[in-house]
């Protein structure tokens, strides 16, 4: 059936790790990475993300990006021109209560060496103080042209203190 998924690999975190790594692409489909309840030990802290090349993070000045920042208590805001980074922006979180992200991000051309891995992602969450819904869609190239297995999460500051992250393959 066009549109499945298929589970390549899972990681649920339930104490501070410095990071997750989550990787399986290993065909030219298109794959999901999914994110629930991402939370962090240190307060107002960003999420981060970073392709993997054969497991490891790749930290580079490599990776450029657009976003539409969503937040309900004030108006919308564009990032754009974010290019030659080392790291992919995903918004910012603290420790209080129900401040974990929830996201997915479409992963494209990963297995392809011939071509920059391409990435489009939603994701929310909720900030404590003060209170409101924050979120943002965004789309983002590392642009190297060579074969990218997965992904890498971390917390600008401090640990993933919990969250599980899953990546399926799009068949």
């Amino acid at each position: 059936m066009a549109g499945s998924l298929v589970q390549v690999a899972t990681e649920t975190v339930s104490s501070g790790v410095s990071s997750v790594t989550i990787t399986g692409i290993n065909t030219d489909d298109v794959y999901l990475c999914t994110f629930v309840n991402v939370s962090s030990a240190n307060d107002n802290v960003g999420l981060y993300a970073r392709i993997t090349k054969s497991g490891s993070a790749d930290t580079t000045s490599n990776y450029d990006k657009g976003q539409m920042n969503y937040r309900v208590e004030t108006s919308f805001s564009n990032t754009s021109n974010d290019t030659d980074d080392d790291k992919f922006n995903l918004g910012n979180m603290g420790t209080g209560t129900s401040e974990t992200h929830q996201g997915h991000m479409y992963l494209y051309n990963f297995n392809n060496a011939n071509e920059p891995s391409t990435l489009s992602w939603e994701r929310s969450n909720l900030m404590a103080d003060p209170n409101y819904l924050y979120g943002n869609m965004g789309i983002g190239v590392h642009t190297v042209e060579s074969a990218s297995d997965g992904l890498q999460f971390y917390i600008s500051s401090g640990n993933v203190a919990g969250g599980t992250f899953t990546l399926y393959k799009v068949i």
